[in-house]
């Protein structure tokens, strides 16, 4: 028996290839074949290579998709949903996104309900593989004729694919992929499960998403009890949702709606005379958009709102910390400071951040730009309560001397605000007057990094200039971080991070194991005791109230900017005050307007806490009038006009002076002797003076 090599297995990719018996003789030619030649490679051996390249490609394409697209995706809201925002007592303040639903399920949904959808989107869904080449033929040569059609070339499967895993580019590309994921979507999920996925997905037009959102907003009842009327006006509407929406344009929806009804005639859905005699149906709107899609507050907390229903379906409402009482007295504090065409910002939380009030301009309509959180403007001296927090964890106290001479020497010379100086002064006077030159002092003993360290732990992320202008509040902050700083001296605690949807409470490893830090008992109180004198008897006067309060004010360089930021009660207040061009304001420094506002604000919102006036100085009283020749009331330090017509003055044993005058209007004789007054009435003829 001769040792033969058996032939190598053939793959099952390889199916082109033979099989060779080992040690049968060759086969003779043909005589019309044997010209000495080879004989040529059957077909799908000459393509052999490329049917295995494009195999190959499907494969990695399939498996990219399967990673990059994952099936989960389908199930998601294609838009956020509709949040409305409460504020704490539970009164809606906006409501924001598309109005989304629950999905459908295909099984529940009446049969003439898909089968509208399918007649004018898709009518041969149910047998093709995602993609069908007559409708891609049919909607090529429409657009070659220029003809209209009640049909587009693309399958319900090819929409799903696009609205869900793509954008919506226009390129030869995108339809590529496109039609990859319908294969793709084909493969893995039942007819029925794409079917309903598109529908929950799809535009109705009115910012309204699904088939559920879209028949309870048109029809006001659920896509179950959809009557074939209904079905077929909101099939139709798929195709230009925005224009055709009926709420807007109910004759281009309705006819349409038309077009529908014939595409179900002719794929045999519904005979002509059931169609014939159909009525288009009437909507029922009942929700009515009442609230506002935006204001300063909502837009600053919506993606923390976003994110805690993230994978939500349907309308969600959401509690936040605003407190609508704090809200308006907000408004109405900057609503009578006469700001004129300046710009006035104002942000209220409690210690731990919980923003209770936010006014980012004064008007949300005329500007959304929100001054609290997104504006970085020069704080100017407010941020002088980081140095001075410094110099207190560095070992120094209030009562330490720091010098408030003019800085005469280096690239660097501040000046006082009105080039005021008191030699040798406490940091607590420093700090109350607002001293630049003894700031600027702690800041180079100091260094740059303490300062720009602390204010990082305290929550202040803007860039922050390493150099000496730092000190006096050269780098741009937001109003929001630089009131959360001051949060963190109100509260002894940092990092305060400011928040607008009520926290959960911290559990018990939290507690004990929490990344929170206080100061030091000695560099708390004497921060306060420096803040409190700002108020009482430095730069900030203008903010006190009825109750302890304490602040800082600040003016940025040529007058751009004015602050107030201090915190008194339960509360925490920054106030800003500027043109949004930066440019500089005429005569306001954060002594005056901000400090102001902060006190009317304080008053309003903490009883008690509005300054008392002082009592008036009472008016002196009048002079009474005598009555010649009787009895006069007590004189005493009383001041009245007199007129003199005649005097007489008398020597010897009765010395005295005898006087004709007017007082008060009154013709009296005086007669003055050593130990009397004698008051007579006089002639009422008037006397010539001598």
């Amino acid at each position: 028996m001769t040792d033969t090599a058996l032939p190598p297995p053939r793959r099952w990719y390889q199916f082109w290839k033979r099989t060779a018996v080992v040690g049968a003789p060759a086969e003779p030619l043909p005589e019309f074949l044997d010209d000495g030649k080879p004989p040529p490679k059957p077909f799908w051996r000459r393509w052999a290579f490329w049917w295995r390249a494009m195999l190959s490609t499907f494969v990695a394409l399939f498996a990219w998709l399967t990673i990059t697209a994952p099936l989960s995706k389908s199930l998601e809201p294609i838009v956020p949903p509709q949040i409305t925002l409460l504020a704490a007592n539970g009164e809606a303040i906006a409501r924001n996104g598309a109005i989304v639903d629950r999905p459908v399920k295909a099984g529940t949904l009446p049969a003439h309900v898909k089968q509208a959808f399918i007649a004018i989107e898709d009518r041969r869904f149910y047998s093709h593989w995602g993609i069908d080449p007559r409708g891609l033929a049919r909607a090529a040569w429409s657009n070659v004729a220029g003809s209209s059609g009640t049909q587009g070339g693309s399958t319900i499967t090819q929409q799903f694919a696009k609205f869900t895993f793509l954008n919506s580019e226009r390129s030869y590309s995108r339809k590529a992929r496109e039609m990859l994921i319908a294969f793709w979507l084909e493969a893995w999920l039942t007819k029925d499960e794409i079917l309903e996925r598109y529908l929950s997905n799809v535009y109705f037009g009115d910012n309204v998403y699904g088939l559920r959102a879209a028949s309870l907003y048109y029809f006001y009842r659920q896509p179950e009890r959809l009557t074939l009327p209904q079905s077929i006006m909101l099939a139709g509407l798929v195709q230009a949702p925005s224009r055709l929406a009926p709420t807007h344009n109910y004759a281009a929806a309705e006819k349409r709606a038309r077009l529908v009804l014939k595409s179900m005639v002719s794929a045999g859905f519904l005979d002509q005379a059931n169609a014939n005699a159909l009525q288009m149906p009437k909507l029922d709107v009942r929700r009515r958009q009442e609230l506002p899609t935006g204001t300063y507050f909502a837009d600053w907390v919506m993606p923390s709102a976003r994110a805690a229903v993230e994978n939500a379906h349907g309308e969600q409402s959401l509690k936040t910390t605003l407190d609508i009482r704090l809200q308006r007295a907000a408004r109405t504090a900057i609503g009578r400071a006469g700001l004129g065409t300046a710009q006035a910002a104002i942000v209220a939380m409690k210690p731990d951040g919980q923003v209770v009030a936010m006014i980012g301009g004064q008007s949300y309509s005329a500007s959304a730009f929100n001054r609290v959180s997104q504006a970085r403007r020069q704080p100017g001296s407010t941020f002088k309560l980081f140095v001075y927090l410094a110099a207190l964890q560095s070992g120094m106290s209030p009562d330490s001397i720091v010098d408030d001479s003019p800085i005469t020497e280096g690239p660097y010379q501040p000046k006082n605000y009105g080039d005021s100086y008191r030699g040798k002064i406490t940091l607590r006077e420093a700090f109350a007057k607002s001293s630049n030159v003894a700031t600027v002092r702690l800041f180079q003993q100091l260094g740059a990094w303490r300062i720009i360290t602390l204010a990082r732990n305290l929550g202040v992320a803007s860039a922050l200039a390493n150099d000496n202008s730092l000190a006096l509040g050269s780098s741009g902050t937001t109003l929001l971080e630089l009131t959360s700083a001051y949060a963190a001296v109100a509260a002894n605690k940092w990092p305060i991070v400011p928040y607008g949807i009520p926290k959960e409470e911290p559990g018990l490893y939290e507690r004990w194991f929490g990344s929170e830090n206080s100061f030091d008992a000695n560099v708390h109180n004497g921060m306060l005791d420096m803040l409190n004198a700002v108020v009482n008897r430095g730069t900030g006067k203008a903010a006190a109230l009825n109750i302890k309060s304490y602040g800082k004010t600040g003016t940025s360089q040529d007058n751009k900017d004015a602050l107030f930021v201090g915190f008194a009660g339960d509360l925490v207040v920054g106030v800003w005050v500027g043109n949004d061009d930066n440019s500089p304001l005429k005569g306001v420094t954060g002594s005056g307007l901000p400090a102001r506002i902060w006190r009317d604000f304080m008053g309003l919102a903490i009883k008690g806490a509005a300054p008392v006036p002082p009592a008036p100085k009472p008016r002196p009283k009048p002079a009474p009038v005598p009555e010649p020749g009787f009895n006069l009331p007590d004189l005493t330090n009383s001041t009245f006009p007199i007129g003199i017509d005649d005097a007489e003055v008398r020597t010897g044993d009765d010395p005295g002076i005898k006087v004709k005058a007017d007082v008060l209007g009154a013709k009296v004789d005086l007669d003055i002797s050593t130990d009397q007054l004698t008051i007579t009435k006089g002639d009422d003829a008037p006397r010539n003076r001598q």
